[in-house]
């Protein structure tokens, strides 16, 4: 995965988060597996709602080009 250094993190808009509070950066396509990835884990341990988790799935899929059916 490219390395999101804090200034750059910093200088991309809030539209290139798919989580609450801009967390999961989703600006190229290694981020949005990432992201998808990490909320998985999240909902798995309790820490994140499937319903946020669906937010960030439908965020990263745009950026992978997914429908929201997985396609």
């Amino acid at each position: 995965m490219a390395k999101l250094t804090s200034k750059a993190r910093k200088a991309l808009p809030d539209s290139a988060f798919a989580g609450p509070d801009r967390s999961y950066p989703v600006e190229d396509k290694r981020h949005a597996l990432n992201a998808k990835a990490r909320a998985s884990q999240a909902v798995n341990s309790g820490r994140m709602s499937p319903s946020t988790k669906g937010k960030i799935d439908a965020k990263a899929n745009r950026v992978l080009g997914k429908s929201a059916k997985g396609e």
